[in-house]
């Protein structure tokens, strides 16, 4: 049985005589398309918007904000790689109308424009939201690092700079040593020898100075590390290693696993992270209360207070730091805290009374002390001091007791953080490819989060609800926004008219008594 054979290339065929008859129907590009078309973006902040009288002709933003929404939704994102797709991507030549802008155009757009183009991602957020896409009672927040456009080796922490600075130190003062000696005739050096350790010697003098000045830096911006080649990155933990990246923080639906809301920052740890992502996903979510999942590495009292304050019920299970839990000693959870009396009950049923209250790193706390450690039978299990055992209390410390008592409850509900929270970074980093930034700084890297965002998004509204429901809510969607222009339109017309008929009614009295 002979192979299947193909056609012949220089054969005459009968294809499509347009690029709409190549677009199915339900083909996910035409939801791009239509989403694009029903925003105003102008008042997204888009420039290009409206055509220039002189000069050369601008490509549209629709264009390029289509063709950055096909592309991150289909793990393209390098302005080259968008560029060749614009020439031999069917999908992208009906999408852009066979424009085909190159890749410094493509690119610049996205460094220029990057407020907006996260304004892109909240305008869809809004639209899930309409569609009843979330549930607005549970949400997962977590983070994850994502490598920046920075090496190690153009990364500087106090600690580093001192330890390369006394290695330049050691290095100028053995060849100047040599030098020295030679011109002392102690050594008889060979002229090339001579000439390689002058020339060391002035590579590592520069070294020492550029080294001196990153030190300098360090020390006027009192912060511990500087990145050279994109200032924002931040050294970062990562397991085992470290990485020159941003944290990126989502917070997740329940309902359908959608993305709510999407942060990125460049403080090396979660721990300040949790009111202000909870609370962006509350905001956009539009409710006043609000179930919040997420690790240990988010625990932080004043954030879970934070929280409590506007509404917020949050599960963050305490982290086990304390150094007696290490050596197998009593911890502050082995003590009962009764709140009508203000006492602490030790394993051994005495009491720690208040004694004094003191402020730690701008927090109140109160002390409590026992006054029979001494005698206690348990103190070799309790405490290494000598003296009697103190425990601390925060002044809203209640509010974390309470979150401990819910998720001894609800068990349940700190293990669907993983569900959640951790696939997106996974589809982001796996199935995207997007496991790093191609821009650099703050700013521009929010606006490539919200494109992965809008990605991630998308892929789980069009399998949720399917291309041809979600263009019918697109064009309903779009009806609602032109009866609402025709509705404000007709009022501001009607109360204009008013106010003519009251002034012509006013003049026409002044006339006659006039």
């Amino acid at each position: 049985m002979p192979h299947r054979q193909g056609l012949p290339r220089d054969a005459i065929g009968c294809l499509p005589n347009t690029l709409e008859e190549w677009i199915a129907a339900d083909n996910p590009v035409r939801v791009i398309d239509a989403f694009v078309d029903s925003l105003n973006l102008g008042a997204l902040g888009f420039t290009r918007v409206i055509p220039a009288d002189t000069g050369c002709p601008a490509y549209p933003a629709s264009c390029l904000i289509k063709l950055y929404l096909y592309g991150y939704t289909n793990g393209l994102r390098a302005s080259r790689k968008l560029e060749r797709e614009t020439q031999r991507n069917i999908e992208v030549m009906w999408l852009l109308g066979g424009l085909t802008p190159d890749h410094h155009t493509i690119a610049d757009f996205r460094k220029e424009q990057p407020a907006a183009l996260r304004a892109i991602c909240q305008q869809f957020t809004q639209f899930c939201k309409d569609l009843e896409l979330f549930g607005g009672e549970l949400v997962a927040v977590d983070g994850s690092q994502f490598a920046a456009v920075n090496s190690r080796q153009r990364n500087f922490t106090i600690d580093s700079v001192k330890k390369r600075l006394g290695y330049l130190a050691a290095a100028l003062a053995r060849y100047s040593k040599e030098l020295d000696e030679h011109r002392r005739r102690v050594l008889s050096l060979p002229s090339e020898r001579v000439a390689d350790l002058k020339t060391k010697l002035e590579q590592l003098g520069q070294r020492r100075e550029r080294y001196q000045t990153i030190q300098a830096q360090l020390e006027a911006n009192k912060t511990s590390q500087i990145s050279l080649t994109d200032p924002d990155a931040r050294s970062m933990p990562t397991g085992n290693a470290t990485m020159i990246a941003y944290n990126v923080q989502i917070a997740v639906d329940d309902k359908h696993h959608l993305i709510v809301a999407e942060a990125v920052t460049n403080e090396v740890t979660d721990k300040h992270q949790l009111f202000p992502t909870a609370r962006a996903a509350q905001e956009t979510l539009g409710v006043e209360s609000l179930e919040v999942v997420a690790d240990g590495g988010y625990y932080d009292g004043e954030q879970v207070q934070r929280c409590a304050a506007h509404g917020l019920t949050v599960y963050v299970p305490k982290p086990r730091t304390s150094a007696n839990h290490k050596q197998g000693l009593f911890t502050k959870d082995h003590f009962a805290y009764d709140a009508e009396q203000d006492v602490y009950r030790c394993p051994a049923g005495q009491e720690l009374t208040y004694r004094f209250s003191t402020v730690e790193d701008g927090r109140p706390m109160r002390y409590y002390a026992a006054a029979v450690c001494r005698t206690c039978s348990l103190k070799p299990r309790c405490t290494r001091n000598q003296g009697n055992r103190r425990l601390t209390r925060w002044e809203y410390e209640a509010i974390s007791d309470a979150m401990a008592k819910r998720i001894r409850d609800q068990p349940e509900r700190v293990k669907l953080r993983k569900q959640l929270a951790e696939h997106p970074f996974g589809t982001f980093k796996r199935g995207f490819g997007f496991g790093y930034f191609l821009l650099k700084g703050l700013v521009k890297v929010a606006a490539e989060v919200s494109l992965m965002v809008f990605a991630y998004n998308f892929k789980r509204a069009v399998n949720i609800l399917g291309v041809l429901k979600l263009l019918a809510a697109l064009r309903e969607h779009v009806s609602d926004l032109l009866f609402s222009a025709r509705w404000r339109l007709s009022n501001l017309l009607a109360m204009f008219l008013n106010d003519v008929q009251t002034l012509f009614t006013e003049f026409s009295h002044s006339l006659a008594k006039g």
